[in-house]
């Protein structure tokens, strides 16, 4: 069994799951390349004696693609907490992460917890703690952010030595204080250039007078800074992957012909789709256009029916004209249509397409909403992965994303190389 889904495995990051023969998780792992880190487990010369024991115990397989390595970062520390696979030495007791956030209380404030028990907003989550508690420490002492439980006429001592808010003393600016919390919110939403400029320029002060200890300590921030921000704006949410620990391309609770016909369902079609093919485009700032279109067929990977499209008409970004010409180079033979096409965009994108064709079904998926757009939804219908029809179109819309971003990095780096 678990040699047949090796051959099947998408060169795209994610979470794999090993089971044994009562189909209980004893092993789960994150990939940059889900196909190369499994394979990696079944090749005698990299195996040592922990790997052995490991493989006499594999009985099944299942993965989750995810868009990027850090969500699949995420995702394996939440599944390994949720199952406790035997194999996993780390990540399996207490919360695996740590979130920064902004209470609703009547005193509004920034705090570090744990779970997302209270009302707020909350950023993260972060599962490298240390690196949140530094930012969280940083923003509550630059910004003078602390509140303090005493009440003293002119202010406790933490607030003469400029970290206390001053909830403490009997004038509190309350304004002043929901002023400089906004500022942290802006930061933690990624507003960072004003700041990042000021540590920048503190350090080349503190270099210039050799103080290199402090240096070092606010490079540190400004890393730890950037990887926070870019952990927030990959707006990782759990319940994505929700009741997903069966690939959606061969679910064993789901055959191909059930799926078929809720997809069917959902997108009022009156036949049921054994073949969609799913178009995204790429592009590094409006240079180096490619497009890809993926092919599958009853709900598994029609690699003969890949392909591939660097961008000959264009020369700067137009992701209209860019899917029109891979769309039309793609169905030269019109009897090579599918089912069904699914196009990585919203409503333009699709309008575009179904013009072009308009005997074919053409729906497409907007991303963070997750948006669908077809001729029974023109104005849009958020979908769920919660559900089989809407988890497949999220995982065929994600897959086509990641073939055409390492088609576009080959080719970025094909360029680079020559030039």
């Amino acid at each position: 069994m678990v040699q047949n889904k090796l051959q099947i495995l998408p060169h795209l990051p994610g979470v794999y799951i090993f089971k044994d023969l009562s189909q209980k998780p004893i092993y789960i792992g994150k990939a940059k390349s889900l196909k190369a880190r499994v394979s990696s487990y079944f090749r005698e010369s990299r195996r040592d004696w922990k790997s052995d024991f490991l493989i006499e115990e594999i009985h099944d397989l299942d993965y989750i693609i995810t868009k990027n390595e850090t969500e699949a970062l995420l995702l394996e520390a939440q599944l390994i907490h949720k199952y406790q696979p035997k194999f996993n030495v780390l990540l399996k007791d207490g919360q695996p992460f740590i979130y920064i956030m902004i209470t609703q209380t009547e005193m509004v404030q920034l705090k570090l917890v744990r779970n997302k028990k209270e009302k707020g907003t909350y950023f993260g989550p972060f599962l490298y703690k240390g690196q949140a508690r530094s930012i969280y420490k940083f923003l509550v002492n630059n910004l003078q952010l602390h509140l303090c439980n005493k009440k003293i006429t002119q202010g406790c001592l933490q607030y003469h030595l400029g970290k206390c808010a001053g909830s403490c003393k009997e004038n509190f600016d309350k304004e002043n204080y929901l002023f400089r919390l906004k500022l942290a919110t802006d930061i933690l939403n990624g507003k960072t250039d004003i700041l990042e400029t000021q540590i920048k320029e503190e350090i080349k002060n503190c270099n210039k007078n050799l103080a290199f200890e402090q240096s070092k300590k606010l490079n540190q921030i400004l890393e730890n800074l950037h990887h926070i921000i870019s952990t927030i704006k990959i707006h990782f949410n759990s319940d994505r992957y929700q009741g997903d620990e069966k690939t959606i391309f061969e679910n064993n609770s789901l055959d191909s012909q059930e799926l078929g016909k809720k997809l069917a369902s959902l997108l009022q079609l009156s036949d049921e789709p054994k073949t969609i093919d799913c178009f995204d485009i790429s592009h590094l700032q409006s240079f180096h256009i490619v497009g890809s279109c993926i092919r599958f067929t009853h709900g598994i990977p029609d690699k003969n029916n890949f392909r591939r499209f660097k961008i000959k008409q264009l020369s700067l970004q137009n992701d209209y004209a860019a899917l029109s010409e891979i769309v039309q180079r793609r169905y030269k033979n019109i009897e090579d249509l599918p089912d069904l096409v699914l196009i990585d965009g919203g409503k333009g994108q699709r309008n575009v397409i179904q013009e072009l064709f308009p005997k074919t079904n053409v729906i497409s998926l907007a991303k963070k909403e997750e948006k669908l757009f077809s001729s029974a939804y023109k104005e849009g219908q958020i979908i769920t992965s919660k559900t089989d029809e809407g988890r497949i179109l999220i995982a065929l819309r994600d897959y086509a994303h990641h073939f055409a971003i390492t088609y576009h990095r080959t080719k970025r780096g094909a360029f680079l190389i020559k030039n």
